[in-house]
This record gives C-alpha cells, sequence and structure tokens, in this order.
C-alpha cells in the first residue's frame, strides 16, 4: 500500500493542501460524517420519545436525555474506530452507527427499551443528508464564517 503524501493522496486537498485545508478534517472527515450521523440517530430517537402518537416509546428521562447528549458531545475518533469495526461485519455505514447507538446505550434500560425505534422508519438516506447538512453548517459557522470576519475587519 503507498504511503500518503503529497503525491498518493486522493486529491490535492489532502495531499498538497493538507496543510491550509487542517481545519476543515473535523467538519468532513470520516469522523465527522460519523459523528454527525450519531448526532442526527439520536435527535431521531429523542424526537419520536417525545411523538404522543407513538405509544410504543415513552418520552425519556431528564437523565437519558443527558446520557444521550453525552453520547453525541463526547464522540471521539476512538468510537468512530468502533462505529468502522462494526461495519466491518454489517458492510453498511448507516447500519453500524445504529447498531453501535444500541449497545453504547445497552446499559440504560430506558433507552435499550426504545432502541428498536434507533432509525425507526428512515433510510440511509434520511440520516446521510441531515449529516451532511451538518457539517456543512459546522465548518461554515468555525471555519468559514471567523475567516471572513477576519478579512471584513482588516478591510
Amino acid at each position: 500500500m503507498l504511503e500518503l503524501s503529497a503525491l498518493t493522496a486522493l486529491s490535492p486537498l489532502d495531499g498538497r493542501y493538507e496543510k491550509q485545508l487542517a481545519e476543515l478534517r473535523p467538519h468532513f472527515s470520516e469522523y465527522a460524517l460519523v459523528r454527525c450521523r450519531v448526532a442526527v440517530e439520536v435527535a431521531w430517537l429523542k424526537a419520536l420519545a417525545y411523538e404522543p402518537e407513538i405509544a410504543e416509546i415513552k418520552p425519556f428521562s431528564v437523565a437519558s436525555i443527558a446520557e444521550l447528549d453525552a453520547v453525541v458531545g463526547q464522540f471521539s475518533p476512538e468510537h468512530a474506530l468502533e462505529v468502522k469495526a462494526i461495519e466491518r461485519t454489517t458492510n453498511h455505514d448507516v447500519k453500524a452507527v445504529e447498531y453501535w447507538l444500541k449497545e453504547r446505550l445497552s446499559g440504560n434500560t430506558e433507552v435499550s427499551v426504545a432502541s428498536e425505534f434507533i432509525h425507526f422508519a428512515c433510510t440511509s438516506e434520511d440520516i446521510n443528508n441531515l449529516s451532511h447538512a451538518l457539517m456543512l453548517k459546522g465548518a461554515r459557522d468555525k471555519v468559514l464564517l471567523p475567516r471572513i470576519t477576519e478579512i471584513i475587519l482588516k478591510l
């Protein structure tokens, strides 16, 4: 296998321009995509829990909401590697996120009872398009707009 260098990178973005674009890595890497998928799946599960028409899932307690939010807020590259390990078995990236969440939250009885509603009525595209939107929003808010503000202040 070729070692990653400016010459072997898939594009000049991660090769020649890697240093200039490193700030975007947290927003557009595969880790970022997996992190956003986790955020979307958790938001969807929480929304379903608050929907009174879905009798099979009850609203979560404050403690369970805090745990769900922590899973999203503390998601790390190590967690993404765990998802990728599951993906090697499932051969499906979004399904791997679902399985990882079920495993990660298995210690919370309240959430575990509702775990079959993770990804309920969704397609992979439902999760992916929202995840890509979150990635774009994060890069816009944390990289692009601050740089534009710097330019405006200099002008």
